[in-house]
């Protein structure tokens, strides 16, 4: 059965804390969203409200199909048409987020790739976490958000990676996305980028000459906690 519209705000809603509480968020910036594909929803944040005072009842409920409103007294998040088309493209993603914490945000800025260093960032993500191409000024001035959207969709096309290999991307002048099954996922995503993306940094700053992870443990890392024979945790016992 779908969920309630009250139960998937308020899943959103501790997904949208969740990311205080992970300190990747300032003010208002970033938002979290959440899918119900069976009811054809998406619900998310409100546009520019502070999350201290942010409401389970104040998120907004967005039709999957189109973007209208189906339920909410406030704008939802500028942002919404970048959800929307990722989760129309992506139909494994329940849950998506966008931040514009510190570290992964200067790689966006700097417009590069995190590259695999070490074994954490092998443990979450299947290889270099991408940079998009810059924004075209027709992009820009043309339906902006969504154009954000195709652009990492293009970005993962181009490279022959999925959205579960690669659940995170950086949008060049921009900032980071992640997603993941649910939208506590996304967060999760959402919080280990923002610690490969300082790791990578403070690495680069001992050692500028350092070299990606050897491809074999890199590989060793993902599978074990990713691939079809996995072993890490405790699975679904």
């Amino acid at each position: 059965m779908p969920l309630s519209y009250a139960d998937l705000r308020e899943q959103v809603w501790r997904a949208n804390q969740g990311l205080v509480r992970a300190g990747l968020v300032t003010l208002s910036f970033g938002n979290a969203s959440g899918v119900d594909r069976e009811a054809g929803v998406l619900v998310i944040k409100p546009s520019g409200v502070p999350y201290d005072v942010l409401r389970p009842e104040q998120l907004v409920v967005v039709s999957l199909e189109d973007g209208r409103v189906i339920e909410g007294d406030l704008r939802p998040s500028s942002d919404t048409p970048t959800h929307l088309i990722l989760y129309q493209h992506f139909p494994e993603v329940g849950g998506v987020v966008h931040t514009h914490s510190t570290a992964a945000t200067a790689w966006a800025q700097a417009h590069r790739e995190i590259p695999a260093l070490g074994t954490t960032h092998a443990d979450h993500f299947h290889g270099a976490v991408p940079v998009t191409r810059q924004l075209k000024e027709a992009e820009v001035r043309g339906a902006y958000e969504y154009e954000t959207g195709a652009v990492i969709i293009e970005t993962l096309k181009n490279l022959g990676l999925s959205a579960t290999e690669m659940p995170a991307a950086l949008v060049a002048s921009h900032g980071p996305f992640t997603w993941g099954h649910d939208a506590d996922d996304a967060v999760a995503n959402a919080t280990a980028l923002e610690a490969v993306a300082n790791m990578a940094r403070q690495t680069f700053a001992l050692n500028p000459n350092v070299e990606p992870i050897p491809s074999h443990l890199a590989e060793k890392h993902y599978l074990r906690k990713h691939g079809p024979n996995a072993y890490y945790g405790q699975g679904n016992r």
